[in-house]
């Protein structure tokens, strides 16, 4: 026994790495999880049919218990290779994937991504990706309010293609640059024949604040109806105190009027987010947004002064156990044109009440 603990002593002297590659070396992880958000909505307007406006994607049914969004997700990660596949259901998934085929209406990732860089954390990635634009995501818990805002419903919640990136060493940095497939789209439309292209650049000073740079550069109609569209997206997060948080955001747009133009259609929408952790497992939050598209580029209302509404919602939240939140939020809209369907009219106002209930594994 003795004397194979000298040759292991030594191995260890002589060929040090040789006897730590194996524990330094990252194992392959597999990851299975889930997320299923159940919501209601009763909306004052009550529209007939039971859907809502056709500005928004996400808990967008009138009086009905329905789920938001349903997700299982496999992940695949080692030191060189990265993978996820995530398939989902629910409205979300029926209101904002309407333009793509059936059998990817349902796909909410699928991607795959490379290391190429063995000491520094160079990756590139391809495939089916959640947008790199904007301060709000799909999955509710992920969010301040409950409902998502008027600028994440109108900007891309996910994009096809690729993207290199770059994390700083000291994790303060995050660069990347894609090329995808156009404005939140798997397959791209017929008669399209351009590539979009972005960027993000996100910095963290510290655990307390992040600040967020996001683009858009594209094309996203048929290609004798090429117009031109340049979206900047600048948001930050601020952890101000231990209990409160709040998210600035700011979004920005310009689209040609016409193919060729030298003159553009602008929209932009400001956003404040705030919440409060009351307690453990109660939170308060709100919502002050603006947006403005009064030539229609994005939300086309058809009125003379077009898409201009202020929106405001108060939210609270119970986590009843560490993977399990129920939220109430009320929220109003009120547009300078009556734009919101009541009964037989039309209205300048819209308020409604919406109720959830998330889980995830």
């Amino acid at each position: 026994m003795k004397k194979y603990i000298v040759i292991g002593i030594l191995l260890g002297i002589f060929f040090p790495k040789a006897q730590m590659s194996d524990s330094v070396k990252q194992s392959p992880k597999i990851k299975f999880s889930a997320y299923a958000e159940l919501f209601y909505t009763y909306d004052f307007n009550e529209p007939s049919n039971h859907i809502r406006q056709n500005f928004l994607y996400s808990y967008n049914r009138h009086n009905e218990v329905n789920l938001n969004l349903g997700l299982i997700k496999a992940s695949y990660e080692s030191e060189r290779l990265r993978a996820n596949l995530a398939l989902m259901a629910g409205v979300y998934a029926q209101d904002n994937l309407t333009a793509e085929q059936n059998t990817l209406r349902y796909v909410n990732e699928a991607n795959i991504g490379i290391k190429v860089s063995k000491n520094k954390n160079l990756w590139i990635d391809a495939g089916i990706m959640p947008s790199h634009i904007g301060w709000e995501s799909a999955i509710g818990k992920d969010n301040i309010n409950l409902t998502r805002s008027l600028a994440a419903e109108n900007s891309p919640y996910f994009e096809t293609g690729a993207k290199i990136s770059y994390t700083s060493d000291s994790g303060k940095w995050f660069l990347s640059g894609l090329v995808f497939n156009g404005w939140q789209r798997i397959a791209k439309q017929e008669g399209n024949q351009s590539l979009s292209f972005g960027h993000q650049v996100t910095y963290k000073p510290n655990d307390k604040i992040t600040l967020n740079s996001s683009s858009f550069i594209g094309n996203d109609k048929h290609k004798d109806d090429k117009r031109m569209r340049y979206f900047h997206d600048l948001h930050g997060i601020f952890q101000l105190t231990k209990r409160f948080s709040t998210v600035l955001g700011f979004d920005v747009g310009a689209e040609q009027k016409a193919k060729g133009s030298e003159q553009y259609n602008i929209w932009y929408t400001p956003n404040i987010l705030m919440k409060y952790q009351l307690a453990d497992k109660w939170a308060l939050a709100g919502r002050l947004e603006y947006y403005n598209d009064k030539n229609g580029v994005i939300i086309n209302t058809q009125t003379p002064n077009g898409f201009q509404t202020f929106g405001y919602s108060v939210n609270v939240d119970y986590t009843v156990m560490k993977n399990v939140v129920f939220r109430t939020e009320a929220r109003g809209l009120t547009s300078k044109d009556a734009i919101f369907v009541h009964n037989d009219q039309m209205k300048q106002g819209n308020f409604f009440i919406t109720t959830s209930l998330a889980v995830w594994f």
